[in-house]
């Protein structure tokens, strides 16, 4: 057996074809899917990046692996203490890679930097091949393409291989080469945005609002400042003409990968493989591009965060079909263990939907949750039509500590409606309680890395950013919004203080230290 796993950094599947997106960004991808089963609520149990790929490597939510975050303890996966072994569970077929290297006897490559990104090296369980593109994640499908081509030519012909490919053209900060152009200038922009989104979106406060699309590391604020490195990432949304350059900046993303998809394709063709290779294209996370008011970025757990494209391509299987049932990505390890006829792990958390790619059978889960604690942290509840949305930090945002939205009515997440429908909140409340208590019992461990997150500080991205944040928020005409900010966090400004004093300190120490010295 064959199988190409293609990894789509930040591609939102709305901006896709096959999920009846209105602009011609993905004809490659496309095909496949008319090919194959395109799943259309498939989410990540855990956004954004590292823990959603290291929930999918290891089979099992943040709140039993433990790396729900971007750093701190919650950075790491949960030590497995005094019952590991010389080779760890992962290395012993509980990461999928290992799983297919050690039951199914494949052999397992991968082309990515993610690893390195995130220092996140469990996520390298069980390759035999390993290829770092090298950028860090800043990588541009030419970047990439090239490695995959020649792993392609050396190794196609051979049986039973696992290859994993990660592409980053639609993750923020968008990068797709100056000279591509812009394919989609004369295309219309998504029906629901018009100048009312734009102004009540401008209002509105945090990392990637409206009025501050990036990040100034350095000083430890969020800004509209523009970098020359990325000139296609925009600081500002001012207007519909910025909206534009936004929205086509996006697509430009997911078109230039989508092109490249299509040489990997093409080679998969010349090497006469291509009509027995399993294709399976999804992504990391989604992205938000107006949903909850924010642009370029995966911050929430929420239906544009979290929901991702899924289409498998498995030849002697279903074709053109969509399934419209609940599913976590982590499910993908179970589901692959039934379709090779193979047990799965007990460590694993998810439900095999392999009777949706046999015979379409609906074996969709009643609910899904789903977390954040990077940016924001939250749990969400996605079930019928709705998302319910918790939040235990806010990130700055200013959310709501509870937020409801009818996706059938609503897509884009811009109306509110848990006051007025509580009997559904009372309902998403009693879904995510017994979620949290079947995977803390299962888990063996009274630690939730959510409160760990809390507990350090709150979300690795807000940390530190409120303080000199506040300026810029009263510059720019939302003092109301920073005096809100200011009771809502008071603890994020005292730990800053608290900071800049210790910091005075130890200044004053080393001082003196030198002085005695001499």
């Amino acid at each position: 057996m064959r199988i190409l796993f293609l990894d789509l950094d930040s591609t939102n599947p709305t901006h896709l074809g096959c999920y009846g997106y209105h602009r011609n960004t993905s004809p490659n991808i496309d095909r496949i899917a008319s090919q194959g089963v395109r799943f259309a609520n498939y989410y990540t149990s855990d956004a954004p990046c590292a823990p959603s790929r290291t929930a999918l490597m290891s089979g099992q939510f943040g709140i039993r692996n433990g790396l729900v975050g971007h750093g701190g303890t919650a950075g790491d996966m949960k030590p497995e203490g005094s019952g590991r072994q010389l080779m760890g569970r992962l290395s012993r077929g509980d990461s999928l890679p290992s799983y297919l290297q050690l039951m199914a006897d494949m052999n397992t490559a991968l082309i990515s930097p993610f690893a390195q990104r995130h220092s996140t090296f469990n996520f390298y369980a069980g390759f035999n091949e390993i290829m770092n593109t090298g950028r860090y994640g800043n990588e541009s499908a030419e970047e990439v393409t090239p490695v995959a081509l020649d792993w392609i030519r050396r190794k196609a012909k051979e049986n039973d291989w696992f290859l994993y490919v990660n592409y980053w053209d639609p993750h923020t900060p968008l990068r797709v080469p100056d000279e591509y152009g812009n394919p989609f200038e004369n295309d219309p922009l998504p029906g629901w945005f018009d100048e009312s989104v734009i102004e009540r979106h401008r209002q509105q406060v945090g990392s990637h609002s409206a009025q501050e699309l990036t990040i100034d590391f350095v000083n430890s604020t969020y800004t509209n400042e523009t970098s020359p490195q990325f000139p296609r990432q925009l600081g500002e949304i001012k207007d519909m003409k910025d909206l534009r350059t936004l929205i086509d900046n996006y697509d430009c993303g997911i078109r230039y990968m989508d092109e490249h998809l299509g040489r990997l394709f093409a080679a998969l063709e010349e090497e006469g493989v291509m009509d027995d290779v399993v294709i399976i294209i999804s992504a990391d996370h989604g992205e938000n591009n107006g949903q909850l008011g924010i642009y370029a970025e995966h911050a929430t757990a929420d239906h544009g965060t979290c929901r991702l494209p899924m289409i498998v391509r498995w030849p002697g299987m279903r074709q053109g079909a969509v399934d419209e049932g609940l599913h976590y990505h982590l499910d993908l390890l179970p589901t692959l263990a039934e379709m090779m006829g193979l047990k799965p792990m007990a460590s694993w958390d998810g439900e095999s939907y392999a009777a949706a790619l046999k015979e379409g059978a609906d074996c969709g889960r009643e609910y899904l949750v789903v977390s954040q604690c990077a940016h924001v942290v939250q749990r969400s509840v996605r079930f019928g039509d709705w998302i319910y949305i918790r939040t235990y930090h806010d990130g700055f945002h200013l959310f709501d500590k509870e937020m409801l939205f009818n996706l059938a009515e609503d897509p884009h997440e811009q109306r509110n409606v848990a006051e007025e429908r509580r009997e559904v909140c009372l309902q998403a409340v009693y879904y995510l309680n017994e979620w949290h208590e079947e995977r803390m019992l299962r888990s063996g461990d009274d630690r939730d890395p959510l409160w760990t997150v809390m507990k350090e500080g709150g979300p690795f991205h807000a940390r530190g950013y409120l303080k000199n944040y506040l300026p810029r928020l009263q510059a720019t005409g939302r003092s109301e919004q920073a005096e809100a900010l200011r009771l809502k966090h008071p603890r994020e400004l005292s730990a800053t203080e608290t900071d800049s004093a210790a910091e005075e300190a130890q200044r004053k120490l080393r001082s003196k230290m030198n002085h005695l010295k001499r």
